[in-house]
């Protein structure tokens, strides 16, 4: 391999913080980024050079924008300066040994400290461990959300999991990446809430989230959460049927640089932008959407390290749901059917509360297309807790039901739902 050493430092350094070479040259990239207002240049390959130890020193701008990721000196991920002729996974023996007296130094100096003064604690460091145990603690909320959704005590938690993260910034000495990621960390929390919100109708509640989050992503720095936010406040004002702010908000999330970097993002925004010109009645650009959020969907590498959020509810199901939602809005119940039978098709088990709304929407488009007795059948498979504890849902369902007396008024099909209406109310 062209004689050159790997550096096992840094392949040891990312698997312990769980970076793959594409998930740290992005990282990299945005710190990068926030030092020289230029976006970073580095990919997989570029990471990978580092770790075979083809490149041993990376330039001065890069070296910084690492060390802000890491918290570590270059050195203490085997770069080695150059004109140095040892391995660059591990220091010469001389620094090794000094490096050792310093650290026996430092630490009869810290007890005699602390013996010296026994009311007094050395100051907390606060590390990408306690990051980690946010960002599962995250992982946690999000999967809760996907099985109830629109609860508020899960909108609860979220918000005072985001206070935790805040007061973790002055429980000690951080580096300046820890702080990053603990704001990011408070603002993903904030956000949950705020989509909790959204998702239980909670509309002022929401923007109160709404607001938080947006201060705390702008402080972190990270693009993919601002993306969350200002994507979560278009779908807000979407389900309050107001389609231009709908499509400013979007517009937000859409013209971050993440939606270039990445095809997921500029899907997502893509498809939720169809969704929009769904209620705005905007039959082509509905198309136009959807077209191309599945166009950027297929050139998205599958692979690549993304948020956990957005690993946890974006792919093609969601896609058709989306589209499910704007061909209902513009009265094409063919179409809509087509796409709700896709959606529930491709849905990933956990995905309970999407299943629910997915499920009520084709009711309603086989409803629309005057099969009452298929429409109902699809209606009664929504589970009992979605159809009564969250709102979007039970909303739904009633005006399904509304619905049906219209148009089939005085038939059994309406007994028949009016009677399953009845018996959810009494078994949860």
């Amino acid at each position: 391999m062209d004689g050159a050493t790997r550096n096992t430092a840094l392949e040891a350094w990312m698997n312990q913080h769980g970076y793959s070479s594409n998930g740290l040259a992005e990282a990299v990239n945005l710190a990068l980024e926030r030092l020289t207002g230029r976006t970073g240049g580095l990919d997989g390959s570029s990471i990978r050079d580092w770790k075979a130890g083809r490149v041993r020193w990376p330039k001065a701008a890069t070296r910084k924008a690492l060390e802000d990721v890491s918290g570590l000196p270059a050195t203490a991920l085997g770069f080695v300066p150059r004109g140095r002729t040892q391995s660059a996974s591990a220091p010469p023996q001389e620094e090794s040994d000094s490096m050792k007296r310093r650290s026996l130094v430092g630490g009869i100096a810290a007890a005699a400290a602390v013996a010296a003064a026994p009311g007094t604690a050395s100051p907390r460091r606060v590390g990408m461990s306690d990051v980690a145990r946010l960002q599962n603690r995250f992982a946690e909320v999000v999967a809760r959300d996907h099985r109830h959704g629109g609860q508020r005590d899960l909108e609860q938690r979220a918000a005072a999991l985001a206070d935790e993260a805040l007061n973790l910034q002055n429980a000690g000495s951080a580096t300046q990446r820890v702080r990053s990621s603990l704001y990011a960390a408070a603002a993903a929390f904030r956000s949950s809430a705020m989509w909790a919100a959204i998702d239980g109708r909670r509309y002022d509640d929401a923007r109160a989230h709404m607001r938080e989050a947006q201060a705390l992503a702008e402080m972190s720095g990270d693009q993919a959460i601002k993306f969350r936010i200002w994507s979560h406040a278009g779908t807000m004002h979407r389900h309050m049927g107001r389609p231009a702010d709908a499509r400013a908000a979007n517009d937000v999330a859409r013209s971050l640089h993440i939606t270039r970097r990445d095809p997921m993002f500029a899907s997502l925004g893509l498809a939720r932008q169809g969704a929009i010109q769904g209620i705005a009645q905007d039959r082509t650009g509905a198309r136009r959407a959807f077209d191309q959020a599945q166009e950027a969907m297929l050139r998205a590498d599958p692979d690549a390290c993304r948020p956990v959020w957005m690993l946890a509810f974006y792919d093609q199901a969601e896609l058709d749901s989306l589209a499910l939602s704007a061909y209902l809005s513009l009265g094409e119940y063919q179409t809509a059917e087509f796409h709700a039978h896709r959606c529930l098709s491709a849905l990933r088990p956990h995905m309970a509360r999407s299943r629910a709304i997915a499920t009520t929407r084709l009711a309603h488009a086989q409803l629309a297309q005057g099969d009452a007795e298929t429409a109902t059948v699809t209606a009664m498979k929504v589970s009992a807790d979605a159809a009564t504890q969250h709102a979007r849902v039970s909303r739904m369902l009633q005006e399904f039901g509304a619905a049906l007396r219209a148009t089939a008024s005085g038939s059994p099909v309406v007994r028949t739902w009016t009677e399953h209406a009845a018996a959810w109310r009494t078994t949860v």
